[in-house]
């Protein structure tokens, strides 16, 4: 008798048992003389090296279907196990891209959606550093989020960190009360949010306490090395020069980075200067660092946002020609 441990990890694992493990019973039953045992993410198969080698065959089709689909019934899953009809998922994997990038909880998944989002992940998966810059709403922070948890889920890191700078946007919030991480949370809301979509939440909140996944703002990272890690700076055009180079300096061995960023919404005091426009110019040549611009092409919120941000920009143009600002 063989034993053999296939990993989940890649695809929801509700998807693949079924409610009730009802797909895990089909699965049992087409293989009655192997033992099949469900713990976590993982599947122990126990029997004959003939019988588990088929059941693996049957069992990577569906992983491979639901890694690029994200579901699959259970009337397809018993016409896979029943190997009536392999060819039709080999079909469906070859005519889809695998744009699929997190499966959340209650089998949500998460997918670059527009063009540039895609090039986004082309650039991450080929470089070390990305700069995303775009508009409001294009999916620049939930992108990058979904990427870094990938990275973590895939094992090709050990730990995500998100940052950004605890700029207020446009308003003094005065004393805030509670603790440091209660004053904090606010500015970071917005990454907890992306996180809350991709993790189901007893795992996120084991994530946060063992420090798996770190959220903390800029500041925090002086002095550190960051290495075995997913590093997300949100926000970047509310850094000065000097935060942007020490938080790309930082980055350690084994380590990507996304700086994500509108230069079109700089909450920095009149008399500070972003650092974004500066990193994005200098290092434009280095070999390593990818530069992804979205436009209001890949805005992924309500179809009035894309308008608005029309809108601003071609205000912005006319102010330009006219050499001065109105109030």
């Amino acid at each position: 008798m063989t034993d053999t441990i296939i990993n989940l990890d890649s695809v929801n694992p509700i998807e693949f048992f079924g409610v009730n493990n009802g797909k895990l019973d089909t699965l049992r039953k087409k293989f009655p003389l192997l033992k099949i045992l469900s713990r976590g993410t993982q599947l122990k198969i126990s029997g004959a090296p003939e019988q588990i080698e088929t059941a693996k065959e049957k069992i990577d089709l569906i992983v491979q279907y639901l890694q690029r689909n994200g579901h699959m019934s259970e009337n397809y899953f018993e016409q896979i196990i029943g190997g009536d009809d392999p060819e039709t998922v080999d079909n469906f994997i070859e005519q889809n891209p695998n744009d699929i990038l997190v499966f959340g909880p209650n089998g949500k998944t998460v997918r670059a959606r527009t063009s540039n989002q895609k090039k986004m992940v082309q650039a991450v998966d080929q470089n070390d550093i990305v700069f995303a810059i775009g508009p409001a709403g294009t999916g620049k922070t939930y992108t990058a989020v979904a990427l870094a948890v990938r990275a973590l889920k895939n094992k090709l890191v050990k730990k995500i960190i998100l940052t950004r700078p605890a700029v207020e946007a446009g308003e003094s919030l005065g004393f805030l009360p509670g603790d440091l991480k209660e004053k904090i949370d606010p500015y970071l809301r917005p990454l907890y949010d992306a996180l809350d979509d991709m993790i189901p939440a007893d795992k996120l909140g084991y994530y946060m306490t063992t420090r798996t996944i770190e959220i903390a703002p800029l500041a925090y990272m002086r002095g550190r090395t960051l290495d075995n890690a997913f590093i997300i700076l949100d926000e970047a055009q509310n850094t000065n020069d000097l935060q942007l180079k020490m938080f790309l300096t930082r980055i350690g061995a084994n380590a990507k980075a996304i700086i994500t960023g509108d230069p079109t919404q700089v909450d920095l005091p009149r008399n500070m200067r972003s650092g974004l426009e500066k990193s994005t110019r200098i290092l434009k040549s280095i070999e390593g660092i990818a530069h992804i611009e979205l436009t209001e092409e890949d805005v992924v919120r309500h179809r009035l946002v894309k308008a608005i941000i029309r809108a601003y920009e071609k205000e912005k143009e006319k102010e330009e020609k006219e050499g001065g600002y109105r109030s």
